[in-house]
């Protein structure tokens, strides 16, 4: 059996790695990564690969950035050629990237089986690229691997054939898990300038959060009322570090520690570490979950909506009162408790993995 593994930016190599490892395990299983070059990322150096334990890609397509129309054209111009010479039994997608809908459409054409890792997931938000990504690869995939029941139910509703339903758990929990063990110094921040349980974890990226200047000011002066209270700690990404510079943007900088984006395992030991954490991510809310850490998620929706029901994540807004009510919450004792989700142990990987042989 051949994989084809599709990656398009560096959440996907987390997703895609657990699977690569354990199929490496087997002599009849034959792996080829594809990097489409969605997203360019200068911190994937050889550590990167590494720390996941994963080789380098086979092949980078070397998209690049343009419009959702323009690149996910080209990703499947380019994809298409490679496929057609290099062949493959199974095409493997993860998450919701352009990458996953367009290299996806190309297997489809081409009547090669698609998998797709993390299917059924739903904001019932189509104002979001994402979701339409989504949509459209489940819509086409031969494999749909679900990280929860709800995700199951979101896709028999939409008219799928339960055989092609596989519900194998979160493939997030098992990049989480496999870092924590090889992670030195797990349960201490990754700064000495910062003590357990005594500061807050902050991401915030999204285009309807950054790009918008009211929408961005208002988040942040929720942000500065919560530091009065505990330190925030935010890896701000380059986009949204020149946003704030366009904005004007005033973080108290004597309460709001921002800094340049940091390894995964230095991310890792960061929220961990943390009192609750802020953010506008989607794994996150996966895996704060799974740690039992407070999540407050500045989105008006979210497609992981079991993080909410059996997990601890809030979905708070964007509205500045209700960043700070709920902080202060959290802060005075009131946070919700993890109940656990079904299958997220780690092994989904292997999950995935024995249904691709059990049709060999």
């Amino acid at each position: 059996m051949k994989l084809i593994h599709v990656v398009g930016a560096r959440p996907n190599f987390m997703k895609i790695a657990p699977i690569m490892r354990v199929a490496s395990r087997y002599d009849n299983i034959e792996q080829v990564l594809v990097h489409t070059g969605q997203h360019y990322d200068d911190n994937m150096s050889q550590w990167f690969f590494d720390e996941l334990g994963i080789k380098q890609p086979d092949v980078n397509l070397e998209v690049g950035s343009g419009s959702h129309g323009e690149q996910t054209g080209e990703i499947m111009k380019r994809f298409e050629k490679f496929i057609m010479k290099e062949g493959g039994d199974v095409v493997v997608v993860v998450g919701d990237v352009n990458s996953t809908i367009a290299c996806g459409l190309v297997a489809a054409k081409l009547q090669i089986p698609l998998a797709h890792v993390e299917a059924g997931l739903r904001s019932f938000d189509r104002s979001m690229p994402e979701e339409i990504n989504r949509l459209l690869t489940d819509s086409i995939s031969d494999y749909l691997f679900t990280p929860a029941e709800e995700a199951n139910e979101n896709l028999k509703k939409e008219g799928v054939s339960e055989e092609k339903i596989h519900l194998v758990g979160d493939i997030m929990i098992d990049t989480l898990i496999w870092e924590m063990e090889r992670t030195a110094d797990i349960d201490k921040p990754p700064f000495e300038y910062l003590e357990a349980g005594k500061y807050a974890a902050l991401t915030l990226h999204r285009p309807s959060n950054v790009d918008n200047e009211e929408t961005f000011k208002e988040i942040v002066e929720a942000l500065n009322i919560v530091s009065k209270k505990i330190k925030i700690v935010f890896p701000a990404h380059p986009r949204t570090q020149e946003r704030m510079r366009k904005f004007k943007i005033d973080l108290d900088v004597d309460t709001v520690k921002v800094i340049n984006p940091i390894s995964y395992r230095d991310f890792l030991r960061l929220y961990k570490n943390s009192k609750f954490v802020l953010t506008d991510s989607g794994s996150i809310q996966q895996e704060t979950t799974y740690l039992n850490i407070p999540c407050l998620t500045i989105r008006e929706n979210t497609e992981r909506p079991f993080t909410i029901t059996k997990g601890t994540n809030v979905l708070v807004g964007k509205k500045g009162n209700v960043i700070v009510e709920e902080s202060l919450k959290i802060l005075n004792g009131k946070q919700k408790e993890s109940s656990g989700i079904p299958l997220w142990d780690g092994k989904t990987a292997e999950r995935i993995i024995k249904v691709f042989l059990e049709v060999e």
